[in-house]
């Protein structure tokens, strides 16, 4: 996974409603009713927070170049996972054999051993507990989940908005004080991860939600994204939907790491990519999180206007 920029910074699918025959011809002439959609199949394991709409402003004009320009951009009222997904909620998902298992255990996670330098390996116990965000998962891994929970990936623009605790003018999630290890987790005179050398329990640091209560905004683990990575902001979508043309082999991921140091990582611009259409392509300080359109009919979410 590679740091570009540092800077402060559903489709619900009615089952088949077939009128069904009788040999009764007064059955038959009864009018068949509608059957209700049929909810996500894990839909019910996500805290779902909704995040009210509006406008704000993006990006930063004292920035790196990728950071700019400053735009403006309207957000839908959409809803967010409370919390980063994690290896119960993941491995959920596998067992209803809608994901395919994370490269924890077969030796091609990259694993952070020192600084941010990796190597292909198998991830550590310490990463593994029920609570903790699920990480050595590809960005098409978190996009099969994000469908079986009956949502789908952010985009960038409504990350930074959420992470803005709606769209606010704030140097981090909490507000302008500097982040320490009360609010993320991160790398502090402890050492990575404030200590524990590993991601922590989600939501382990409620001093640092968003105002609408998300946890881990900042910190723990990098977070994929749907959007694709661009040099600059410059003809990026101003209606908060992502951006994914012209195509490209890298996603962006937007959040913070336990193994970041408290400085600009931890701020609201700050801006990642990987190779997130490489499969295979996972590491142990990456992660993500789920979101949800909100729509006044049941009908399917579409996918993403391609800009």
């Amino acid at each position: 996974m590679q740091n570009i920029t540092i800077a402060v910074m559903f489709a619900f699918l009615p089952w088949p409603c077939l009128a069904q025959g009788s040999s009764s011809s007064t059955a038959a002439a009864q009018p068949s009713e509608a059957k209700p959609a049929a909810p996500p199949q894990g839909g019910a394991i996500i805290k779902w927070v909704t995040i009210p709409g509006g406008s704000f402003m993006m990006g930063a004009d004292d920035g790196r170049p990728d950071e700019r320009p400053k735009h403006q951009v309207t957000i839908k009222t959409f809803q967010m996972a409370k919390t980063l997904v994690t290896n119960k909620q993941y491995q959920a998902c596998v067992k209803a054999e809608a994901c395919t298992s994370p490269h924890d255990i077969d030796g091609t996670c990259r694993i952070f051993f020192h600084a941010q330098e990796t190597k292909a390996g198998i991830l550590p116990k310490l990463f593994q507990g029920d609570d903790q965000p699920v990480v050595c998962v590809d960005w098409h891994q978190a996009k099969g989940f994000a469908k079986w929970v009956g949502g789908r990936l952010p985009s960038e623009a409504e990350y930074e908005y959420a992470m803005r605790s709606g769209g606010k003018d704030l140097k981090y999630p909490w507000g302008d004080e500097a982040p320490t290890c009360e609010r993320v987790v991160m790398i502090d005179a402890k050492g990575r991860g404030c200590g524990r050398d590993a991601t922590w329990p989600v939501c382990s640091m409620p001093k640092g939600n968003t105002s609408q209560g998300l946890c881990d905004m900042s910190g723990n683990v990098y977070e994929w994204l749907q959007d694709r990575q661009h040099d600059s902001y410059k003809g990026a979508p101003s209606d908060g939907s992502a951006w994914e043309l012209p195509a490209g082999i890298n996603r962006m991921q937007r959040g913070g790491s336990w193994i970041e140091a408290a400085s600009e990582e931890n701020g609201l611009d700050t801006r990642f990519h990987g190779p997130g259409d490489l499969p295979f392509n996972t590491d142990n300080g990456s992660g993500f999180r789920v979101a949800k359109s909100l729509y006044a009919s049941s009908a399917a979410q579409p996918d993403w206007p391609r800009h």
